[in-house]
């Protein structure tokens, strides 16, 4: 299935248009179904409202990135950043595609822990929307260019978790690598350290970029558009952990 046709089935079962779709349910059966269209129209407000506070949203994310805690003392032979968008036509930099800002934290991380351990790094991203330059591209740009960290090996060809997993999998194995520290957002790494695992390689995860919150107040029951954007991220990571459950 193309990375289009994927992510145009995600945006129906994603907030906030899945939840727009009950509302609008609930709409067209209010007059011959008035209770059944009372109640969607009331669970798809509440729902909307939940997943736009910072309440709900960030311990969604919360509940993920508990899997896996922080790097600790382990060790491994190579380090894998995998992308996490690009920042298209940025005009800052002379309208070049560059990283997101979520590829960005995942990048400063693996450059810290390179300097940290030593370790060689393997960039992991491709062009889904079928742009000139890879994510792994614009990583390694960044790498080199602006934290001074030289990058070993470039995957470009993977449009989603479990191609980046199989591609670098691929790779890493040729050179000789088994264990790794895989970089990624810390809401993302339990999904895919279990596809890299699936893929032969032993895994010492390597989260960053986790959901913190100064404190709980007023304003964390107050919606918010970067709420649900988390919702959404929340969403997305649980239909993915089903969705290779049942492919697999």
């Amino acid at each position: 299935m193309s990375w289009f046709i994927t992510n145009l089935i995600a945006a129906f079962l994603l907030p906030p248009f899945n939840l727009l779709i009950v509302l609008l349910l609930g709409g067209l059966l209010l007059q011959r179904h008035p209770r059944l269209g009372r109640g969607l129209l009331g669970a798809g407000i509440l729902l909307l409202y939940l997943s736009s506070t910072p309440w709900f949203a960030e311990g969604a994310l919360h509940w993920l990135e508990k899997e896996i805690p922080p790097l600790g003392q382990q060790k491994a032979d190579a380090i894998v950043i995998l992308g996490g968008g690009s920042y298209f036509d940025a005009p800052e930099f002379d309208g070049q595609h560059t990283v997101s800002r979520e590829t960005l934290l995942r990048v400063r991380y693996g450059a810290w822990l390179h300097r940290k351990t030593g370790k060689p790094i393997l960039v992991s991203g491709g062009a889904p929307l079928g742009n000139p330059g890879s994510e792994a591209a614009q990583m390694q740009a960044v790498l080199t260019q602006e934290f001074q960290v030289p990058v070993r090996w470039q995957e470009d060809r993977s449009n989603n978790t479990l191609e980046n997993a199989r591609d670098s999998a691929r790779i890493l194995q040729a050179a000789g690598i088994r264990r790794i520290y895989l970089v990624s957002s810390a809401w993302h790494l339990p999904r895919a350290v279990a596809i890299f695992q699936r893929m032969g390689l032993e895994v010492v995860a390597a989260p960053t970029a986790f959901t913190t919150r100064y404190r709980t107040d007023l304003l964390s029951f107050l919606p918010n558009g970067s709420s649900m954007e988390k919702s959404s991220l929340f969403c997305h990571e649980m239909i993915g952990r089903l969705w290779y459950r049942l492919k697999n």
